[in-house]
This record gives C-alpha cells, structure tokens and sequence, in this order.
C-alpha cells in the first residue's frame, strides 16, 4: 500500500485529468457521461489515505469531501449533473462507498457528510418513487442506466451502513430506497439458475443470447453481482437467496475463473482459454465481493478466494513501482506489448501492456480500492467478545470489542511468501481470538503456539475456518505456522496451473524493458511533455527466453530461500518491491521441453491437446515463480512425461469430488482436492 501511495492511485490527484479535473471537482474531464472517474479514485483513496495514516492523502480526501459537500446541489442532489436528463444514480454507488469509509476512519466527518447523504437520500427516494427516475431510462435521458441497475445493490450496501449506524429517524426512506433499487435491479438470482447461465466459451454462442445478458456477462459487473444476493438477503432474510450465491459463485470461477482467482472476461466472459483477458477492475471488485460475502456468510472458500485474487491476480498487473498497470492480463501472456491483433472480445490491442491508461480509464481510477479495502476487511469480530484474523497478511489493528475490550494486535509475517505468523496481542480483558485456516493447509505440519508453550495441532471450524484459542488479559504472543505443499490445479484441454499456499506460480521468462511517454487512450498519442510525472510511462516487455514449455508435474519441487526460527527478529524482510522479477523468497522448479505452439490472433493459440505435445528439444530444469511478479508469464501448462509416468500426475490414488479437480502433491502420493 505504501507503493500505491508513493506511486499513480496517490498521485492521480495532483495530475491526472479525470480526477483533478472531474467534473465532480469543478472541471469537465469525463471519459463518459456515467461522470464515474472521481468516485471510483474516491472509493479506494479513502481507505488508502487512512489504513496508511497519510496525512498528504489524508488532506486529498478533505479536499474532495468538502468540495463534493459544499457543492451539494439544493435539493440534494450529490454530483455535478444539473438537469434531470442527465441525473443518473450510478456514480453515486462509488462516491456513496468512500464516504461512509471516511467516516468509519474518521467519525468526526460524520457531522457534515451524514447530514448531506440523509439529505440526498430523501431525494433518491422521491425520484424512485416518481417512477424510477434517474434509475431506469426515459425518453431523453442522456445516461445509459443499465449500469446503475446492475450493481443496485453498492448503493444498498451504503443504504444498510446508514439504517444500522446513523439512521437519523429516517429508516422508512432508506428501507423504501433498498425495495425500490432491489424491485427493478437485474436479478442475479435469474442468471445463476441452469438454463440461463452460459457455462460454454461465449464465443461459441448466438449472439442473439449473448446480447441480451451481456450485463450478467460484463466481467466487472460478474465481480461486483458475486455479493449481490447476500447484500438482498440483508433487508429481505430470504435465506434461498445465500444458497443462490453459492451456486453462483461456484458457476463463475468453475465455467469462467482463472487460476489467479480474477473472472475470465475481456469485458465479457469468456469460458477457460488462457488467452483470454482478465480485466483490473473486475480483480479488485471480485476481491470487494468475496470479502463481503466472508463476512456476510462466514464460508472458507471466499476468503480464500479472495486471498488468490490478492495475491496473484491483482499484483501481475501493476509495475513493481505501481506507477502502471494493465487493462488486462491474460493467463498465459509471454510478452506485453501492442499486439498486431487480439483474441479479446472489446479491448484493444494495448490493453495487456502496462502504461497509465492502455485502454478505457475505468480501471486507471478503480484500481486503488484493492488493497485498501482487503486491509479494512483482515479482521472480523466474531460475538460480542472475540476478534478474528480472517484475510491473512501483515497487519496491524487496534479496536475495542463490545463489551469494552481493548485489544491492539500486531502481525509480524512475510505471508503470503512464507507461511507464518506472529501475533503480539495485549487486551484489557479475556477474550477469544481467532486465526483463519486456508482450505490449503496441510495438518501435520501446521501448528498454532501460545507463549511458547507447547505446540497444538490446528483445529479449525467446518464452515468458516476459525481455529479458536483463548487470551488472558495483558500481552500474548501467538506463533502460527501452515504447512502448504505443491497444489495441481487442473485446467481445460488437460492443462495445469501450479500453487503453492496462496501463490499461483508461472514460468519465469527474461524480460526486454522499454518504456515510452504515457498515451493518451483516446487515439494512442503521446500526452504532452509535462502532464504526467516523469514516473509514470508506457511499457513494453518482450521475452528475451522461450515460453512454449510442457511440464512434467511428476518432477515439481518448491524451494525456499528464507529460514525460520520461530521469533519475530528472525522474519527476514522481504525485497521490496516483492512482486518484481526476482524478488519472491520461494521457486518451484520441473523438468519441461518445448513444443510446438503456435501464434493466434497475436498471443499463444490455445494450449497444444495431449497427442500434439512432442517435445522439439531435450528435457530441461525450469524455474516456476510467484505469478504476481512475473508481468510476463505462463501460467497454465501443457504437460508431458518426462520420467516414464503419466502426462498428468505423478501417480497415486484419484478421489473425485464436486465439479472441480485440486491434485496435491505429498510425498509421491496425489490426493484430490476441491474448491466447489
């Protein structure tokens, strides 16, 4: 985070031109009539200025809120539009987010900014009840309202933050408001239902049908509609409505996921093909809604969900100085760079290189709220006297629990690198903490310790993970370790994707660099000298080693570079930046050879079929990296035997369970796992 601060989602303020000069600001730079640049760089810069206690973001975000509630228009209106064509709700969803963070972070903001959204509230309601004005299109509306429609339920989110923490005695408006946004919203419920949802590659089906859910089919808006049921179920306590998500849920990453935990949508969904693109702002809002729905309905596998989107899909596609990112990624991408043609389905041919704005601006602005909020989510209270570490990483946290508990935690761990944690926690009174256990931990070396006593095997709760242990009053300290082995992940057309704990891992090729002055995306021109800071540039890598290797999973081997002696001197630092060529602490070599694979559309064709993988050359040793640093990668592999076993697994016993495969390595044993 300190990276995004020192890199563009804290300097986009001070030059970039959909924010220091929105319209939301007193500008006239929108790169749509949706006028959604300012709140989405809103939505994350909050949590960013104050989960790093910056007080240079800090006075951005006071600039902006005293703007945006100085200039609330006199019947309430919030925003820059000022007639009722142009009047429409969506952009509010985002800037409505940041501001019921900021008073999260900050409650003496709530003086001037609860008045204000109670104020705008009141209007909503009126226009929703004037037959859904501003929210469904009318004649004459200059806004396209289908966006507004499909992610209703971020603004219902801040519409419940409000019954339940400042309701100011206008519950019954705010109540009206979520029925009336939830009565014509697109139903999610209706897409996740066999029949309507479309497991195949999109590609492959009638436009006629594609057209026509293409907003249940836009990726960022797949990401977002993953907590959208759980969000309804909050006001309506339709229970079917969780079980709908889960469905849902499973649907999306089994036909439509990639290994990084992203959806597979360039701009829509796409089936498998590890050509495919995966857009940035459907990383971070997949990430939003799998810690909503943790949260909302204490399932493992979302958290761990959200920890692989974190801590692969997100990372590969920013510079290691967070300074550019991509317009998407694609799984198997061995070079980034303005393609001669692309396989994507409505993105142009800089989108996978890495620059300020290499394709729409959308993700330019949305992209800050990712670690920022995945920060605000780590730790959930659990009762009214226990406090749980839920999204794993280096944290800190004081807070006080409802029965007046003060507690301050410290956690000292180079996760998701290496896999332990150490917790320094002092309380004012018992209480019970909670550690999350991956679905990926391997019991017999996985071990929780209390003041240095004796070891105890992990324990953690069926549904949510938990492993619990109680805390005397005054300073504790807790050493967590999880054992993780080699993961297979098997993936379409008999390919692999390779983890380890919450790590993808991708094949390590040389990179060219060259870099050039930011573009503008409009028509791929250089910006003049002077608008961006001299940090900010358009990329090109190019692959200076090969990239067509077929692995042998028989012969994979994780290797660590770090020790561990079980007291908090002795966490090595990590590099920093971690998520750069060379800088992660563990590698997974294999023995591979290249095949033929051809070239299509401008990017590796679809990955050769078992029967067409001969290898053109001798078997050689690669090194597998952690997929979030290596901004050039292969990440889904063909496989061969190259020792004399079979093509796909080191042998052993097969179990099948569910819809999805999960082979883990242990010893020379492979053992099925699910995530359904």
């Amino acid at each position: 985070m300190e990276l995004m601060a020192d890199g563009l989602a804290g300097h986009e303020q001070d030059f970039y031109r959909y924010v220091n000069q929105s319209s939301w600001l007193g500008g006239d730079q929108e790169y749509s009539s949706l006028n959604e640049g300012f709140p989405y760089l809103f939505n994350g810069l909050v949590p960013l200025a104050y989960g790093l206690d910056n007080d240079r973001l800090k006075a951005q975000v006071q600039q902006s809120v005293d703007y945006m509630i100085g200039h609330q228009q006199e019947d309430g209106w919030i925003g820059p539009e000022t007639t009722p064509e142009t009047k429409n709700l969506w952009a509010r969803y985002p800037a409505f987010l940041g501001l019921i963070q900021l008073v999260e972070a900050d409650p003496s903001q709530a003086n001037t900014v609860i008045p204000a959204m109670h104020k705008f509230v009141n209007l909503m309601n009126s226009m929703l009840a004037d037959n859904y004005t501003g929210y469904i299109e009318k004649p004459g509306d200059l806004f396209d309202a289908s966006w507004g429609r499909v992610r209703d339920h971020d603004m219902i989110i801040s519409l419940q933050w409000l019954y339940e923490n400042y309701p100011a005695n206008n519950t019954q408006v705010l109540l009206e408001n979520m029925e009336y946004l939830n009565d014509k919203a697109y139903d999610w419920a209706y897409w996740w239902q066999d029949g309507v949802f479309i497991k195949e590659n999109l590609d492959t089906v009638s436009s006629d049908v594609t057209n026509a859910l293409y907003q249940y089919e836009h990726g960022v808006n797949a990401g977002q509609g993953l907590k959208a049921l759980a969000v309804v179920n909050r006001f309506t306590h339709n229970a079917s409505l969780l079980d709908i998500t889960r469905t849902g849920v499973n649907w999306t990453f089994t036909y439509h996921g990639a290994s990084s935990g992203t959806i597979l949508a360039d701009e829509r969904e796409e089936g498998l093909s590890p050509y495919s693109g995966s857009e940035l702002c459907t990383a971070v809002e997949t990430m939003y809604s799998l810690s909503y729905l943790y949260q909302s309905m204490g399932d493992n596998e979302f958290a761990d969900r959200c920890e692989l989107a974190a801590f692969n899909a997100l990372p590969v596609m920013v510079t290691p100085d967070w300074w550019g990112h991509q317009y998407v990624a694609e799984p198997n991408q061995p070079y980034s760079r303005n393609l001669t043609a692309t396989p994507f389905y409505n993105v142009n041919t800089l989108a996978q290189s890495f620059g300020l704005e290499p394709n729409y601006p959308c993700c330019t602005v949305n992209h800050p709220q990712g670690y920022p909020k995945f920060l605000s989510a780590s730790f959930v209270g659990v009762g009214n006297n226990g406090l749980g570490h839920a999204l794993l990483s280096p944290v800190n946290v004081t807070t006080t629990l409802g029965n007046g508990n003060s507690v301050s935690i410290s956690c000292n761990t180079n996760y998701p690198f290496e896999n332990t944690l150490i917790y320094t926690i002092s309380a004012t009174q018992p209480f019970d903490f909670y550690v999350r256990v991956p679905t990926w931990y391997v019991a017999n070396t996985s071990s929780i310790t209390l003041n240095n006593n004796s070891s105890q095997f992990l324990s953690p709760d069926a549904s949510t993970g938990m492993h619990m242990i109680s805390l005397g009053p005054g300073q504790s300290t807790i050493t967590y370790t999880l054992g993780a082995s080699i993961l297979i992940e098997p993936r379409a057309n008999s390919t692999i994707a390779i983890h380890h704990g919450a790590l993808l891992y991708a094949l390590s090729i040389r990179e060219q660099i060259s870099v050039a002055p930011p573009k503008n995306w409009q028509n791929q021109t250089a910006y003049p000298a002077g608008y961006a800071p001299p940090e900010s540039h358009d990329w090109t890598i190019n692959n200076t080693t090969a990239w067509n290797y077929a692995v042998d999973p028989s012969t994979l081997k994780y290797q660590s570079k770090m020790t561990f002696n079980s007291t908090i001197t002795d966490i090595q630092p990590l590099a920093n930046p971690v998520f750069a060529s060379g800088a992660p602490p563990g590698v997974i070599t294999a023995m591979a050879c290249e095949i033929e694979w051809p070239i299509a559309n401008g990017v590796p064709a679809a990955v050769p079929l078992p029967g067409q993988r001969t290898c053109t050359g001798p078997s050689v040793q690669v090194t597998l990296v952690p997929y979030g640093a290596a901004k050039i990668h292969i990440a889904e592999f063909p496989t061969v035997g190259l020792s004399g076993g079979d093509e796909r697994t080191s042998g052993g016993e097969r179990v099948r369970r569910g819809l999805g495969w999960w082979w883990v390595e242990m010893g020379i044993t492979a053992v099925l796992m699910v995530w359904v």
